[in-house]
């Protein structure tokens, strides 16, 4: 009984893990962003499973709270860290879309300043000599890296609480199971469409795109969130 029990409740945390990562704000921000900062497809899949891991572990950890606090509680928690966390979203799309503005306009006139007949004599006049470049691109990959995972965290899905709380009288080790399904399914939907969708944007190509592209990345993760937020996904 308990293992036809334990089956079910795996496949049930499957199926919420699976269609709640089809929302675009969890995989959209990671495919605009790996197009803009060009990331090899190796460091897409780790730091989608990387803010993957945060966001089911939070749900996992709100949903240990409900069984001491109860379950009413711990959802009305969870709906309000999700509501914070799209409008968190959009506040990091605003930020990025505005930090790229400001690296593309310092690119612009450094361009302007070597086509003009000013080599690299002083390439940190304006801050922008290729090494420098070179360092604070790293540094923005890596604050965005963690940025997300952040964000991430604190958006737990509470949809799998419930899921959850019915597992718990099973014991330790069934419930281990059910919640190795939901993370399962949750970071490998996400990793999946975050890879074929970024291999579409790949193709993508443009001078444009190329300059304006944090801009844009930005841009598309602030409206994520705004979608998120209206619609309720």
């Amino acid at each position: 009984m308990f293992e036809g029990l334990t089956a079910v409740l795996a496949s049930a945390a499957i199926a919420v893990g699976s269609l709640h990562s089809l929302a675009p704000d969890h995989w959209v921000p990671f495919v605009a962003l790996a197009r803009a900062r060009r990331w090899p497809p190796a460091r897409v899949a780790v730091t989608t499973a990387l803010c993957g891991l945060g966001h089911v572990t939070a749900s996992v950890m709100l949903g240990l709270l409900g069984l001491v606090f109860g379950l009413e509680m711990l959802q009305l928690l969870g709906r309000r860290m999700e509501s914070l966390a799209s409008v968190l979203l959009v506040a990091f799309g605003l930020a990025y879309a505005l930090w790229g503005l400001h690296r593309a306009l310092s690119r612009r006139l450094a361009d302007v300043h070597h086509h003009g007949g000013i080599t690299h004599h002083h390439p940190h006049a304006h801050g922008l000599g290729h090494d420098h470049r070179d360092e604070v691109d790293a540094r923005a990959g890596s604050m965005t890296t963690w940025t997300l995972f952040v964000l991430f965290s604190a958006d737990p899905c509470i949809a799998v609480i419930p899921i959850l709380f019915a597992a718990a009288p099973l014991g330790a080790a069934r419930t281990a199971v059910v919640v190795g399904a939901y993370e399962a399914a949750t970071i490998a939907t996400m990793v999946g469409l975050v890879l074929a969708a970024g291999t579409a944007a790949a193709r993508l190509d443009g001078r444009w795109l190329n300059r304006y592209g944090d801009i844009a990345a930005g841009s598309i993760i602030a409206a994520v969130g705004v979608a998120v937020t209206v619609f309720g996904w």
